[in-house]
């Protein structure tokens, strides 16, 4: 039996696919401080003009530069693997895929965009990025990609996993990036979090207010932000982890797969595996498109679709997103790249549509999921992975109960030997579920409640 499908590096793909251009209804734009569609200059202060282009193309395919190519050669295609031994655990007529994002030298997929990103800035005579990080798994894909291109990096990480991580920030400071737990003392953003709440665990939203003041501040005009998931032009660069599976899916004889499961938080290696089989969808294709969060952080399944700021200090522009309001401080969990107040405008607007069925699962049966992957499988995954494991095993008992074969297919966006702290709590019983309380809920998104409001197209 094939277990491993293998692309040759010919076949990585030359393009990137852009969702924009296929979406039944236009993307709503993001808003300036008037309430006025955002125009490309807004945004030169913290992205380079060549990237701004990218983030606001509706064009559906984008070719990819032969020298980033050249870079991900390092570790791209990656496998499609099949997960014969969970299948066989759980005895279901389903067959299991999932794109092993893993081998990547950071460990995850997140360098799919770090490269792209690092590049391009370097040809716009940008010399020093700034960003946040969750977990790490983005901070370390940065450190990576400023390191082969020659570029400064410095990394604001989320306080809970700058303590419950220790390693992922000595991965970044291997590849040479500075780290700096988040909220610090170093920027006015960071000063007015502790100055209202000096024990916060941190979370993205304070992160990136960071470390775009970070960008924004530096005399010489040589540094900007760099963002690891949520923008229109990160979820492009992330396409090649989903064109690459197709190609390998029809090596295993597979047209379409009937549900594609990604764990989401931002939205990044959702959206990479998700939106070409999305567009296949929008074309005819019977596909169940699944996103998967924490229930404590759950942005897609009960928070609003509304305009809000990306960040706590409200520097960025208003993004038409799901959002649980920018100044929610999601509880400690140890899924740290899942704790984000908001979610990528992009994969947004296709649960607007109708084209994916957000869902969200308690920390607690994700590492029972991740325990059963482990023992069968053998790999140990990402906490964020365990959200995508966990919804594939539910899918692959569904089969089981309806007698009918089904392929899944799911994003295995990282491994989890960094993070076995959160393991060894699940084991001895000290971790607990955090369901989001209906009147924090509530409470929480107050913060947008004086925005103006997305129109139906």
């Amino acid at each position: 039996m094939t277990t491993k499908y293998l692309l040759q590096e010919e076949d990585m793909p030359r393009q990137w696919y852009n969702l924009a251009a296929d979406l039944p209804t236009p993307m709503l734009p993001p808003l300036g401080p008037g309430g006025q569609p955002v125009e490309p200059h807004h945004l030169q202060a913290i992205f380079p003009e060549n990237l701004i282009e990218q983030e606001m193309s509706t064009q559906r395919w984008i070719d990819i530069p032969d020298p980033i190519r050249e870079i991900l050669f390092r570790w791209r295609p990656t496998p499609l693997r099949r997960a014969v031994h969970l299948e066989r655990y759980l005895q279901t007529p389903a067959k299991i895929f999932y794109k092993d994002e893993s081998v990547s030298p950071a460990g995850s997929h997140k360098p799919n965009t770090a490269v792209a990103q690092a590049w391009y800035n370097r040809e716009a005579g940008i010399r020093k990025l700034t960003t946040e990080t969750g977990a790490g798994q983005w901070g370390s894909a940065l450190g990576f990609a400023c390191a082969i291109l020659d570029m400064e990096c410095k990394v604001y990480m989320v306080r809970i996993s700058f303590d419950q991580k220790p390693f992922r920030r000595l991965m970044m400071e291997t590849w040479g990036a500075t780290c700096i737990a988040s909220p610090s003392r170093e920027t006015k953003a960071g000063r007015d979090v502790l100055e209202r709440s000096p024990d916060t665990p941190g979370s993205l939203g304070i992160a990136i207010s960071e470390a775009i003041e970070a960008a924004i501040s530096d005399p010489e005009g040589k540094t900007r932000y760099s963002l690891g998931s949520v923008l229109n032009h990160v979820m492009l660069h992330q396409t090649i982890i989903g064109l690459e599976a197709r190609k390998q899916l029809a090596m295993a004889g597979v047209k379409h797969p009937d549900v594609v499961i990604g764990c989401a938080g931002g939205g990044s290696n959702f959206a990479g595996l998700a939106f070409p089989f999305t567009c296949d969808k929008i074309h005819g294709a019977s596909i169940r498109i699944i996103p998967v969060e924490p229930s404590s952080c759950p942005t897609l399944t009960r928070a609003p679709f509304a305009y809000d700021h990306g960040d706590t200090a409200g520097m960025t522009p208003l993004m038409p997103m799901h959002s649980l309001g920018h100044a929610f401080v999601p509880p400690p969990i140890h899924a740290g790249g899942l704790r984000y107040h908001g979610m990528a405008p992009l994969v947004s607007k296709a649960v607007v549509e109708g084209l994916m069925e957000p869902l969200s699962i308690h920390q607690s049966e994700c590492y029972q999921a991740a325990l059963t992957w482990a023992r069968t499988e053998g790999f140990i995954c990402a906490p964020e992975t365990s959200h995508a494991i966990a919804a594939t095993i539910r899918q692959a008992r569904l089969a089981r109960e309806e007698g009918r074969e089904r392929n899944i297919l799911f994003c295995y966006s990282g491994h989890g030997l960094m993070d076995l702290a959160g393991y060894e709590k699940f084991m001895r019983g000290q971790l607990v579920d955090h369901p989001l309380p209906e009147e924090d809920l509530l409470k929480s998104i107050e913060a947008f409640a004086s925005f103006p409001k997305p129109q139906p197209a």
